[in-house]
C-alpha cells in the first residue's frame, strides 16, 4: 500500500525522472500533486507495472491530479551537463511548470537540490513507498516511452519502440552498424570499451536505417 503523503496538511509534490541509464533520447522528469484522498489499485513504481497499466494510469493521473507537469532534457544537454545535472534540471524545470508552490517536494533518490529553498525529502525507492512520487514515475515513463517511439520513426535502425534507448545487445549492434544518431549521448559507453560486441543475431543486416540516417 503507497501512502497518500509524508507530512498531513502539506501541499507535496512528488517527483521522479525516467531514461537516466539510456543511451539515446531525453531524461523525462515529472512532477504531480495528488489529491490526498487519491487512490488507484494499480499505482505503483513504473517498472513493476505493464505498459498497459502505465497507459492507463497516466490518463487517470493527468485527469485527476491537482497538479502535474512534465519536462525533457535532450541529449546535447545531457552531453553538457551531464545526467546526473540533467535529472535535477529535469525535475527542477517540471517544478518551476506548477501554477502553485508546493509546501513540500518528495524526490525518489538519495540526492536533490533545493527548489527555491521549499523543503524536500529523498526517499530510496520512493516510487514504492509514496503516491505521488509514483505517480510521477508513471508520467515521465509514458511520456518518454512516447517520445520514443515517435523518434524510431525517424531512426527505426536502433529498434526505439523496443529497447527505448536502453543499452541492449540489439541496441549496441546497431550503433556498431551505424553508428550514433543526432539523438545519441555522446558523452555516454554507446559500445564496449574492449570493442567486443555480444551478438546474439545471425542477420544484422535486418536493421535497416531509414533513408534520413543513411
Amino acid at each position: 500500500m503507497l501512502e497518500a503523503f509524508h507530512t498531513p496538511g502539506k501541499i507535496e509534490a512528488g517527483c521522479d525522472e525516467a531514461g537516466r541509464g539510456c543511451l539515446a533520447g531525453p531524461v523525462v522528469a515529472a512532477t504531480v500533486v495528488l489529491p490526498t484522498d487519491f487512490y488507484h489499485p494499480l499505482l505503483n513504481d513504473s517498472k513493476k507495472i505493464s505498459e498497459k497499466h502505465r497507459d492507463l494510469l497516466r490518463t487517470i493521473i493527468e485527469k485527476e491530479a491537482l497538479y502535474w507537469a512534465v519536462s525533457q532534457v535532450e541529449a546535447a544537454e545531457i552531453d553538457q551537463i551531464n545526467i546526473l545535472k540533467a535529472s535535477f534540471a529535469g525535475m527542477h524545470r517540471a517544478l518551476d511548470q506548477l501554477p502553485i508552490q508546493p509546501d513540500l517536494i518528495l524526490v525518489d533518490g538519495n540526492r536533490f537540490p533545493t527548489f527555491r529553498n521549499i523543503p524536500h525529502h529523498c526517499i530510496v525507492k520512493g516510487d514504492g513507498k509514496f503516491a505521488s512520487i509514483a505517480a510521477a514515475s508513471i508520467l515521465a515513463k509514458t511520456w518518454r516511452d512516447e517520445r520514443m517511439k515517435q523518434m524510431h520513426q525517424e531512426f527505426p535502425a536502433y529498434n526505439w519502440l523496443q529497447n527505448k534507448g536502453y543499452p541492449t545487445a540489439e541496441h549496441r549492434q546497431a550503433i556498431a552498424l551505424y553508428g550514433p544518431s543526432p539523438w545519441h549521448r555522446l558523452s555516454f559507453q554507446l559500445l564496449p570499451a574492449d570493442g567486443q560486441l555480444k551478438l546474439p543475431f545471425d542477420e544484422p543486416n535486418t536493421l535497416i536505417p531509414s533513408s534520413k540516417n543513411q
